[in-house]
């Protein structure tokens, strides 16, 4: 089976539908939603009914959180789109974001937003020493998560030995047995590893391998709706630029 694996949409609808057409066009057969679906853009609403519409498992992000619990914590442009989201969102889909779980499993699989050893607590999975505490707290043999907007892929052998890999773009990344792997899987609307185009995990189960995907989409139009809502500049500004 193929699964389409999408983190970090935030408001984003251009980039959001861009990447499931691209995933529908390579076969997949499900949608897994990897967290916040909401923040920094300018559709929270029509995205949080697209997710809705599909049907597929989801997982909570602290932005996601942050729209009904208020942005504690965030930065200041974080702060200000997530203020500007709240008074936009029904209650019924802030109702719907706060019932997500932190965290799914399915068959080998682990799904969450950040670090599955405390998911509530919003850790970033950058580096090599945040892998090899993700990983120590599941048995699961795939850990799947987003939140930090950066593609990278971590395994650890039988021996506990840990290697890190920032995968290349497009390329199946082989997840084999017997060792365990996490991977990050970049961000759908908003890039942070200065390319652009959106980015999304295609898992072929059956072969166990993995592809970040890039998908190009409408760029020009999400920033023009950025502005368009008074939200900061520097939020449409950095998505020409993946930064």
């Amino acid at each position: 089976m193929k699964l389409a694996l999408l983190a970090d949409i935030h408001a984003n609808l251009e980039a959001f539908e861009a990447c499931l057409t691209h995933a529908a066009a390579q076969g997949a057969q499900r949608v897994i939603l990897l967290g916040d679906l909401v923040g920094y853009g300018a559709d929270p609403g029509a995205v949080v009914a697209r997710a809705r519409d599909l049907g597929a498992p989801c997982v909570q992000g602290n932005h996601d959180h942050a729209a009904t619990h208020g942005p504690e914590g965030f930065s200041g442009r974080a702060a200000v789109a997530m203020q500007w989201t709240q008074a936009r969102l029904s209650a019924e889909d802030k109702a719907w974001l706060d019932r997500l779980p932190l965290a799914l499993d399915e068959e080998d699989r682990l799904y969450v937003h950040a670090d599955a050893s405390d998911p509530a607590a919003w850790h970033y999975v950058e580096d090599a020493a945040a892998a090899r505490a993700s990983l120590a707290a599941t048995t699961a043999r795939l850990t799947f998560c987003g939140h930090t907007h950066m593609p990278l892929l971590c395994g650890v052998t039988p021996t506990d030995k840990l290697a890190t890999h920032r995968p290349p773009a497009g390329t199946p990344m082989p997840m084999m047995e017997p060792w365990r792997w996490l991977a990050v899987m970049g961000a759908v609307g908003q890039p942070r590893d200065g390319n652009p185009a959106a980015c999304y995990g295609l898992l072929d189960t059956a072969r166990s391998e993995c592809a970040w995907m890039r998908v190009p989409y409408d760029v020009a139009a999400a920033q023009a709706k950025i502005r368009a809502a008074g939200l900061p500049d520097s939020l449409a500004d950095r998505l020409a630029t993946g930064a």
